[in-house]
């Protein structure tokens, strides 16, 4: 049968922030607590390690400031964020350069209901797009690749 992953592909005008994409995407619903007082984030480092860390929800400018930090500038960082009303989330993954920012929906993920195989990247796109439009947004790709 295989495995499926989907994924959106933001692109900014201008390097961005972790803080000021949560910023914009706050007004939509989203946030960074997922399903309860948690946060999870990852900072690659200069070996290449992908190391993901939880944090009380009330730490969340401390979370933040690390994500921004100028000696993260260099290395890929991702924040979990979660819509409650929508009971969805994912990892938000900021590349070094920080104008190209990717969307990973692996918190119960919304699939299409008369092909449930299929991640319904256009929900997605729709409870995206508007929000990081004011955060500077330029494009995207959404992709979905079963392996």
């Amino acid at each position: 049968m295989g495995s499926r992953d989907a994924d959106i592909d933001f692109t900014f005008a201008r390097p961005t922030t972790v803080r000021a994409v949560l910023d914009s995407l706050a007004a939509a619903g989203w946030s960074a607590a997922q399903r309860g007082d948690h946060v999870s984030y990852m900072v690659n480092d200069p070996d290449d390690m992908y190391e993901w860390y939880d944090s009380a929800a009330d730490r969340i400018d401390e979370v933040l400031g690390n994500l921004d930090a100028t000696a993260n500038e260099p290395y890929t960082v991702a924040l979990g964020i979660y819509h409650s009303e929508a009971k969805t989330g994912g990892m938000l993954m900021f590349q070094s350069g920080r104008t190209d920012v990717s969307f990973i929906p692996a918190i119960d993920r919304r699939r299409i209901p008369v092909a449930p195989e299929f991640t319904d990247l256009a929900w997605y796109l729709h409870a995206l797009v508007p929000a990081l439009v004011t955060a500077g947004l330029r494009g995207y790709e959404a992709h979905e690749i079963r392996y």
